[in-house]
Order: structure tokens, then C-alpha cells, then sequence
């Protein structure tokens, strides 16, 4: 099979749409979705997904070597893998998405939506995802949805953890450290993302991963994301990470989404503040008519403040620090 990255961007499927190499089967599901299935049997359903914002390239860029490796048997396959680049129109593009935001829109939410691009990809992933990890109901159900920030970070590699009502699984928090994330955050109420669909509605373990800043194809530093593209590698095939070597990771939760409810909303931080930018109590963060919104613990954390959202989307989310105990997992 040709590069994926590259069949995909062509926007037509490749002549082969399926084959296999000496470790594994492939098929090609869907424009952007490939199925790799290891020869040998194995114990583990894994989801990696990148490309659902369009603009997000390095994530997309690390999947698709990973690809190639795996069907150019330099690394060996040890679970069943589905590797989604979500949103291929935008990718084309260069945006970050062509009609509305796709990664607001899963569980169902794309029903609330015209019909365009975006609506009918959701659907078709949700499809996909649900299909893949109910072939084989006994298996480690995992998902790591990859991203880039718009804007700049104190923490350059960290993750979300959907809201679940059940504990979170174990193995996937401990090869989040191992991947050497800096921070890691638990949402406390659901959502519309991709992570937190296949959580609620295929019971994985998932993870949305936010990698840097959004770049172009080529302009992306790579080897600040080794420690991850290392994870990725071991996580295909059954490979051990070593220890983390990097300072502990920091945790946090969500305590407040600020929703964009009326057209003169105010969200009161400097156009270039930069994810997990701390404000100390009693600091007005946003306002609107007949609401407001001031820090109200010590001190909170604002992460993806962007007061250029749609009315009804979240300007931000405000979040405070907690310990890793915290986290009921199993």
C-alpha cells in the first residue's frame, strides 16, 4: 500500500484496499481509515486517531510513520489497530475545519447539525470505531486522539481524560507517564469530543492527547514529541517504555467551562496568553449580560481560551490542581 498520509490527501481510495504483509492484514475501511490486524492473536483493540482539526499536523505526521513502519515490517504489529485521520476535507485544507467544528459534534451530536462535511464525517467515525472494538469484545479497549494547541502551552505535551462515571483504567495512566506527558487533565462533565465518544459509547479507555502548537506540514519539530512517538511505537508493538526520566506529571480538573452564551461576551485575558496561564481569586475572567465569572478558588488555570468561539461553544475551560489519588482508576 502507497503512504497513507498521501492516499488520503489524494481523496481517492487506493487501488488495493486491502492486502497483507509477513505480520499483518490491512484493509482500508474509509477515506482516512486503515485497519491493521497482526497475524498472531492479541489482546489489545487500539484506536489512534489525528487530523480531526484539520490544521493539526504533527499528530498526523507521527500516525502516518507509524503506519508506514508497521506495513514496511519495521516494527512488528501486536494489537489490533485503526488508525483515523478525521477529518481529511480539512486537512486538505489547511484548516481547521471547513463547516463547524467536528470534535463538538460526537455521541450523536452531529445530528444537531446540517448535513454538510463535518456532521456526516462524525457519523461515519462513530460507525467505524464502534464496529472495530465490537469484533472483538474481550480485548483492552484503548483510544489516543492526538492533537495540537492553537495557541502556545506551559505544559508543550499534555493530555484530557474524558468525563467517565466509572474508574479510569490503570494501564492507560501509567503509559501516559511513561510517554512523559507534563500535565494531565480530567474533564467533570461530558462532551461532545472524539475521546469521550468512544469512552461513553464503546467503554475504552481514551485519551485526547494535545501535542504543541498547530504548524504547517513540515514546519513541525518532531523530536519534542519523541517521548510519545516512542509510546505510540511500543503501544503497536508490545514494546516496554523505559522510566520516566522527566519531572511528574501534574494534574488537573475541570471546575469551570466558559460558554459563549450572548454576543457581547467579554473574555478579559490578553490575546497571546498561553494555555495553563494561572489567575489568583477573584480575578474577572469573563462577562456577558446578567453573568459573570471570577476565579473562585485560589488559584485556576485557563486552558484554550478562545473568546472567538461560536455563540453556545466554550470560550475556555478554568482548572485547578489536584493529586494523582485523586483519579479513581482501576
Amino acid at each position: 500500500m502507497p503512504d497513507f498520509l498521501s492516499i488520503t490527501l489524494a481523496g481517492a481510495p487506493p487501488p488495493l484496499t486491502s492486502g497483507a504483509t509477513s505480520n499483518l492484514k490491512w484493509q482500508w475501511l474509509d477515506e482516512g481509515v486503515l485497519m491493521l490486524t497482526p497475524h498472531r492473536a492479541c489482546s489489545q483493540s487500539v484506536v489512534l486517531s489525528a487530523g480531526i482539526h484539520g490544521n493539526e499536523t504533527a499528530p498526523i505526521e507521527i500516525l502516518n510513520q507509524l503506519v508506514s513502519d508497521l506495513l514496511a515490517s519495521q516494527l512488528p504489529l501486536a494489537v489490533r489497530l485503526l488508525v483515523i485521520l478525521g477529518n481529511p476535507p480539512a486537512i486538505r485544507a489547511g484548516e481547521r475545519y471547513l463547516t463547524a467544528d467536528i470534535n463538538r459534534m460526537f455521541g450523536g451530536r452531529h445530528k444537531n447539525h446540517l448535513p454538510a462535511d463535518e456532521a456526516r464525517r462524525a457519523e461515519i467515525l462513530e460507525q467505524k470505531v464502534g464496529e472495530f472494538f465490537a469484533a472483538d469484545p474481550q480485548s483492552l479497549r484503548l483510544h489516543y486522539d492526538l492533537h495540537t494547541a492553537i495557541r502556545g502551552s506551559h505544559h508543550n505535551r499534555f493530555g484530557l481524560l474524558p468525563y467517565r462515571t466509572s474508574p479510569y483504567c490503570a494501564t492507560m495512566l501509567r503509559w501516559l507517564k511513561e510517554c512523559e506527558l507534563d500535565a494531565l487533565v480530567m474533564h467533570t462533565a461530558a462532551g461532545g469530543t472524539f475521546a469521550h465518544f468512544s469512552s461513553e459509547f464503546c467503554q475504552a479507555a481514551s485519551c485526547t492527547l494535545e501535542l504543541g502548537k498547530a504548524l504547517p506540514f513540515g514546519q513541525n519539530q518532531l523530536e519534542q514529541f519523541s517521548a510519545i512517538t516512542a509510546g505510540l511505537r511500543a503501544l503497536a508493538s508490545g514494546g516496554q517504555l523505559p522510566a520516566r526520566s522527566t519531572e511528574a506529571m501534574i494534574y488537573y480538573r475541570v471546575v469551570k467551562s466558559l460558554l459563549k452564551q450572548h454576543a457581547d461576551f467579554k473574555l478579559w485575558v490578553a490575546d497571546d496568553t498561553v494555555n495553563f496561564t494561572r489567575y489568583p481569586q477573584g480575578t474577572l475572567m469573563t462577562e456577558q449580560p446578567n453573568e459573570h465569572y471570577r476565579v473562585e478558588h485560589e488559584y485556576e488555570w485557563i486552558l484554550f481560551p478562545n473568546p472567538r468561539v461560536a455563540l453556545g461553544l466554550r470560550a475556555g475551560i478554568m482548572l485547578v490542581q489536584m493529586d494523582e489519588n485523586e483519579i479513581p482508576q482501576v
